[in-house]
Formats: structure tokens, C-alpha cells, sequence
């Protein structure tokens, strides 16, 4: 019976982590089903989740700090299960782009969570206007709407929410 992990890995970021860390996950015989990887300031971070056998899981598990010490990483490793998908919400993109302020983040995810949408997925990145230099921020998101609340509604107070932050907003089916 496949049973699953989450493993979250942080460190230095160095030439060669990802084929190192994946090559121990293969030769553990698990599979990697999803993952997200990236650079954040001088550091790698990376979310797996890998599926396998009870003894490959458990070896991996029981080799945490071995492979923590061998890879140079900070390892979080966590059973989980598959999540369940009930028809019961519908899945959008939210792209929000606009000038960069203190507190965006928390004031967008503040009105999701107060209409009870889940964030899926969600990405944000910070570069500089090409003619102005002004500070331009970027969050990308995928949400679970429940099937049940107005979705005019919500997009709605979600555009009136970014005009106040002076940032652009645009939702689509994913």
C-alpha cells in the first residue's frame, strides 16, 4: 500500500542540491508526485510530496538526519494523505499586479480567508517598473471558491479591495 510525505528542505543554495536530493529519493524507491522549488535571497527551498511503499517511507523517515547533514539542508518531513476534491468548490486564478507596499499579502489572503476560499497554490515576486523603477509587485494565486457563495460577489469586493491598494486584479476558471 503507497502511502505518502511531505518533505520541506531549506539551505544554502549550491550547483547540483535538487539531482542530490532527488537521486536519494529515488534510490529510496519514492516517487515524487508534486513539488515546488526556489531561490529566496542566498537560500534553496523545496516542497515535495513523494509516494511509496511502508518501508520506504519509514527508511526515509528514519534517515532524516543522516540526509540532513549529508545534503547540508534543514528537513521537515511530514505523512500526509491525499487530499479529497469534492465538487463542492471551483477553482480560479487570481493575478494581482500593482505598486509595492507593506502588508498586501495579509490584506489579500485576509479576504479570501473571510470568505472561507482556500489558497491552492500562491506565488508572489517583487521587481522594478522598466521606465520608472517604481517598486511593482506581483502575487499569483490558485483558489478553491465554494460552490455555494456568489462568485460576482467575491470578485467584486476582491476589485475593490486592490483598487484601494492601487493594484490591478484579474480572476479566471483555472
Amino acid at each position: 500500500m503507497n502511502q505518502s510525505l511531505a518533505i520541506t528542505a531549506i539551505g544554502e543554495d549550491r550547483p547540483g542540491i535538487v539531482n542530490e536530493l532527488t537521486e536519494f529519493l529515488h534510490n529510496a524507491n519514492l516517487n515524487i508526485e508534486d513539488s515546488r522549488m526556489s531561490i529566496l535571497g542566498g537560500e534553496f527551498a523545496i516542497i515535495l510530496l513523494v509516494s511509496g511503499d511502508t518501508a520506504a517511507i519509514e527508511s526515509v523517515t528514519l534517515q532524516k538526519e543522516s540526509l540532513e547533514r549529508s545534503l547540508n539542508l534543514n528537513l521537515l518531513i511530514k505523512k500526509t494523505t491525499s487530499k479529497a476534491h469534492s465538487g463542492q468548490q471551483i477553482s480560479y486564478n487570481i493575478n494581482v499586479e500593482g505598486m509595492d507596499n507593506p502588508g498586501i499579502v495579509h490584506k489579500l489572503t485576509r479576504y479570501l480567508s473571510q470568505h472561507s476560499i482556500n489558497i491552492v497554490n500562491m506565488q508572489t515576486s517583487s521587481s522594478h517598473a522598466a521606465h520608472t523603477g517604481t517598486p511593482v509587485f506581483t502575487v499569483n494565486m490558485r483558489v478553491d471558491i465554494p460552490a455555494n457563495k456568489d462568485l460576482q460577489q467575491i470578485q467584486e469586493g476582491f476589485s475593490l479591495l486592490c483598487d484601494d491598494l492601487n493594484m490591478d486584479a484579474d480572476f479566471s476558471p483555472a
